[in-house]
């Protein structure tokens, strides 16, 4: 996995908003078994809403930002 989503993983274990708006593209797609959302405002505003998300299954880059984001279901 990526450093860049690692540093992901634990900013929103730590709800460290600041860290994560640093690593995610403004125009991540956010998806997991529950919710999917496009833009990282709107990532942000559900993230500090709800418990931490699980690690992504799977993930994609942009200019050294998290562009997509995939949760599998189990």
């Amino acid at each position: 996995m990526d450093q860049v989503v690692l540093d992901a993983v634990a900013a929103i274990e730590h709800r460290d908003w600041a860290e994560l708006r640093r690593v995610l593209h403004p125009y991540v797609r956010w998806s997991t078994p529950e919710a999917k959302f496009r833009g990282r405002t709107k990532v942000l505003a559900h993230l500090a809403a709800y418990p931490p998300v699980p690690p992504p299954t799977t993930y994609e880059l942009c200019d050294g930002q998290i562009y997509r984001w995939t949760v599998a279901p189990e």
